[in-house]
């Protein structure tokens, strides 16, 4: 465990899976990070490499060759080494190991870096390459916001505020994960979107074209909110699960794959790569 902790915010993480437990904001006394409630999401906020989403059959295909690998990969479930930790940042890293390139046949050092910045904290992760081959993977953050903020308020109080107008349009996920090739309008009034125990009931709402790189949750009923930022990432997924009190808002460098299509990493939609000797970099930012 690391805690890192300024006048604004007290953030804790975990060693396994490099996972964010708490986003405290101390001057309003508000715990913002879903508690992994485990009959309802027992998570609080994973780290989704070398795979987002689901594969087909639960396979990486890898120069011709089939690799068992559960939805989000296994970075999630994984002890990683806390490298170093103070106050202001903590450096986790998964390195390669027999157990990970039974699944995944590249050599390589992942690592999740955190910053706390005044009233922000930045997640980055980090991809050294020390194989003699390019490395391709996917990488997300998949953190999930308790919602409402107070007691006493409800879900609906609350909208997500995109950072410029968007219309939106969700990219149809099936019931077993995998994009179905088709889309559908999400509405909403210039940059809101109300959020709803209904909004969710097809899955994850995921946006592929969004001009937005920040994302902001907020409510009717007062100012405080969380905004999430995330320059670098190219789609977004927005999640919540049935009789849950949180919603998820997920940056992400990768994408599950579409029904009935099985392609090899180096051809999977959005995929990143990282060359030989070289080293990869992305960040976000949760702002409360």
């Amino acid at each position: 465990m690391a805690v890192l902790e300024n006048e604004h915010l007290k953030v804790i993480t975990s060693h396994k899976g490099a996972q964010i437990t708490s986003i405290y904001n101390k001057a309003a006394g508000i715990e913002h990070l879903w508690q992994a409630d485990a009959n309802i999401w027992p998570w609080h906020a994973p780290n989704l490499f070398p795979i987002v989403g689901a594969l087909v059959n639960d396979e990486l295909l890898v120069d011709g060759k089939k690799y068992a690998m559960s939805r989000h990969g296994f970075a999630r479930q994984s002890e990683f080494i806390l490298l170093e930790s103070d106050e202001a940042q903590a450096a986790y890293s998964l390195p390669y190991s027999e157990k990970t390139e039974k699944v995944y046949p590249y050599k390589f050092d992942f690592q999740v870096l955190y910053t706390l910045i005044e009233n922000a904290l930045r997640v980055t992760y980090k991809l050294i390459n020390l194989d003699k081959k390019t490395v391709y993977f996917s990488v997300g953050g998949h953190p999930g916001f308790n919602v409402p903020f107070n007691p006493g308020e409800n879900y609906e109080d609350y909208y997500l505020e995109f950072e410029l107008e968007e219309k939106l349009e969700a990219h149809e996920i099936s019931p077993e994960g995998f994009f179905t090739g088709a889309t559908r309008p999400v509405p909403n009034p210039g940059n809101k979107l109300r959020l709803t125990r209904e909004l969710f009931k097809d899955d994850a709402l995921v946006f592929k074209n969004l001009r937005s790189r920040e994302v902001c949750i907020k409510s009717d009923k007062h100012e405080h909110s969380v905004s999430v930022e995330f320059p670098h990432f190219n789609y977004l997924g927005i999640w919540a699960k049935g009789g849950g009190n949180f919603v998820c808002i997920e940056p992400w460098l990768g994408c599950a794959d579409t029904a009935g299509i099985h392609v090899d990493i180096s051809q999977k939609e959005d995929i990143q790569k990282v060359k030989q000797g070289h080293v990869f970099e992305a960040a976000y930012y949760i702002s409360i």
